[in-house]
C-alpha cells in the first residue's frame, strides 16, 4: 500500500527538479530544497511532512529531522502569516540590532519564538545573514531581506504588513 500524498503534484515537481541537480545515488542532497518546498506549501514542517520528505528522498527520517532542526529557516511549529527573523549576532548588534530587536518585541507585544494572538506575526532571532554592513537586518518569511531597520522603518513595516494581512 502506498503512503498518501502529503505534498501537491506541483511541489513534488519542484522537488524532482532539485533532485535532478545531483547524481542519482545522491538524491538526499536535495533535502534542504525539499524541506523548503514542503514548508512553502504547508507553512511549517510537521513530523508527517518530514517523514514524507524522507520517504520521497529515500532517507532515514532522523536525517531529515537533523537538517530541519539545525537550520532556523525551518518552522517546526505553525508560525504567523509574517515570520520576522532579526539577526542579533555581534556585528549586527554593534550596529543597533539589539535595540531593533527590543523595539520589535515591544511593537508586536511578543518575545522571540512567539506568535501574536491574531496569528499575524512570529518573531525569531536569527544567525548571521551575511549582510552585516546593512544591519540591523530582518528576514521576512525567509525570502525577503530588509536592511538598515531603524525603529521608524520597523513601525512602517509592521503597519504595512498589518494592513496587507487585513485584506
Amino acid at each position: 500500500m502506498n503512503a498518501p500524498l502529503i505534498l501537491s503534484p506541483e511541489s513534488l515537481a519542484k522537488i524532482d527538479k532539485a533532485v535532478a541537480k545531483y547524481p542519482p545515488d545522491r538524491k538526499d542532497s536535495a533535502v534542504m530544497a525539499a524541506l523548503t518546498i514542503a514548508q512553502d506549501e504547508k507553512g511549517w514542517l510537521s513530523t508527517e511532512t518530514m517523514d514524507f520528505v524522507a520517504r520521497y528522498l529515500g532517507m532515514p527520517p532522523v536525517a531529515v529531522y537533523e537538517v530541519a532542526t539545525f537550520y532556523t529557516m525551518y518552522n517546526m511549529k505553525p508560525v504567523g502569516k509574517y515570520k520576522l527573523t532579526i539577526c542579533t549576532n555581534l556585528p549586527c548588534a554593534l550596529q543597533g540590532a539589539t535595540h531593533a530587536a527590543e523595539h520589535l518585541k515591544k511593537a508586536l507585544g511578543i518575545g522571540f519564538n512567539e506568535t501574536t494572538a491574531d496569528g499575524c506575526f512570529t518573531l525569531k532571532e536569527g544567525e548571521c545573514m551575511g549582510a552585516c554592513g546593512d544591519a540591523p537586518v530582518l528576514l521576512q518569511n525567509n525570502k525577503k531581506m530588509l536592511c538598515a531597520m531603524s525603529p521608524e522603518k520597523i513601525d512602517q513595516l509592521i503597519s504595512s504588513l498589518k494592513s496587507e494581512g487585513a485584506r
